[in-house]
């Protein structure tokens, strides 16, 4: 089968290769999908590069949607030809970029769900709702939060703020103004990144935010973030860990009990297929054109989710 994986570590797009590999076999409790679509993170770049290093060689590609082909033993409620998606592990000789990938959590694909609008959601969704229930934002504690959502213009961030919004907080949001008047329109009250963010976000508040979600790449902006708060530990980030050990914020992967969220992806796949959420799509690109859309992936201008056509 095709399979997209790199035998190195090193910069992605000197490393990943477009190569055949023997279709793997599911084991217990596994599943096997014929791969429709599979969603690109940075975390596949991350990979590449030698995050979480492992046995080489690796497969990227840790979402996806597809057809059931096999089942490993011990595995029920599921049969051959039902479409389902979910996350891929990442410590194989191939993953999601790829004809087959093995599944250990999969849930059913709606039926209205289009197989590339839910190859999008279990990154961006597992992600956020986990780094939300972290910070204290959950179903029971959001209605009467102020929750700030910073980077809400990235795939992650405009989770959060669906997810925060649906779980009833009143959410404000920082954003470029390329998805400024969506997020508006979600519901989300927006104010631009850069300078002076602080003294906006307070003065939209009313005061200090209860709580603030770090979305976005590193930037530095973390001290500017703490002043949208009354304590360094009401910031939880889930990207610049390094800064957040430094200034007392709160990161996600530095706390017990910081388990995945996976129980969330079917909640928002039928919202999804309601049209009452979104992952925003960047592109949908042919797997052999997988450099195209990891150089527009690692330029940090994508402007959303993008997502390799399999079949």
């Amino acid at each position: 089968m095709r399979t997209l994986r790199f035998h190195t570590h090193g910069p992605a797009l000197d490393v990943i290769r477009l190569e055949e590999a023997p279709v793997p076999e599911p084991g217990p409790a596994q599943i096997r999908v014929a791969v429709t679509m599979c969603g690109l993170t940075p975390a596949d770049w991350a990979l590449a590069g030698g995050l979480f290093a492992g046995e080489l060689p690796r497969g990227i590609g840790l979402e996806v949607a597809g057809t059931v082909d096999a089942l490993g033993a011990d595995v029920s409620g599921v049969a051959v030809g039902d479409e389902v998606f979910g996350p891929v592990p990442f410590t194989g000789p191939s993953a999601g970029a790829a004809d087959h990938a093995l599944l250990d959590v999969w849930f059913p694909r709606p039926e209205k769900l289009d197989p590339a609008e839910a190859a999008a959601l279990p990154m961006a969704v597992e992600t956020a709702h986990r780094g939300l229930a972290g910070l204290g934002v959950t179903a029971d504690t959001a209605p009467g939060l102020t929750v700030l959502v910073h980077g809400a213009g990235s795939t992650v961030g405009h989770a959060a703020v669906q997810i925060a919004l649906h779980q009833g907080a009143r959410v404000l949001a920082t954003s470029g103004e390329r998805r400024a008047e969506e997020l508006r329109g979600l519901g989300a009250e927006v104010t631009p990144y850069g300078g002076g963010m602080a003294a906006r976000v307070r003065e939209l508040a009313g005061g200090a935010v209860d709580l603030a979600l770090d979305a976005a790449p590193p930037t530095g902006g973390l001290p500017e973030l703490i002043r949208t708060v009354a304590s360094p530990r009401d910031v939880m980030t889930m990207s610049d860990f390094a800064a957040a050990e430094e200034l007392g914020v709160r990161y996600q992967f530095g706390e017990e009990g910081n388990t995945y969220h996976h129980h969330a992806l079917p909640v928002y796949a039928r919202r999804a297929a309601e049209g009452r959420f979104t992952v925003p799509l960047a592109g949908v690109h042919p797997l052999e054109d997988w450099r195209t859309a990891a150089e527009r992936s690692l330029s940090g201008r994508a402007g959303g989710k993008l997502v390799l056509r399999v079949r």
